[in-house]
């Protein structure tokens, strides 16, 4: 069984570029679809973006594309998520999650990191 650990986040002014780490440890790394969702507060928990296992697929979230950044390092057993020019609207918990069977549904989650944007 894989867990995960999320660390990078933090208080973060409008326009930063903080980068969102995930470990992956009691597992094989490699085989798994890696994904990283977000939950704003008092909303739902939402997609923010996906990679494959060799990263051939990436998906994002529309409200991303060309911010953020999605990437992984099989060799370290990490999943990243580099973002960039942040709005106060990208506050959230930020959640890395993996699947063994592809996007639509993740097996395992992270505690998650907060990212809270100051404007």
């Amino acid at each position: 069984q894989v867990q995960l650990a999320e660390s990078g986040g933090g208080l973060v002014q409008a326009g930063g570029s903080p980068r969102l780490s995930c470990t992956a440890s009691g597992g094989t790394f490699r085989p798994y679809f890696m994904g990283w969702f977000r939950q704003p507060p008092g909303k739902e928990r939402e997609f923010v973006a996906g990679i494959g296992s060799i990263g051939g697929r990436i998906d994002y979230t529309g409200s991303v594309k060309g911010r953020f950044t999605i990437s992984r390092d099989n060799a370290k057993n990490t999943l990243y998520l580099q973002m960039n020019s942040l709005k106060p609207e990208d506050t959230a918990v930020y959640y890395c999650a993996a699947s063994r069977s592809g996007p639509k549904e993740y097996d395992y989650w992270g505690q998650g990191t907060q990212v809270t944007v100051s404007s």
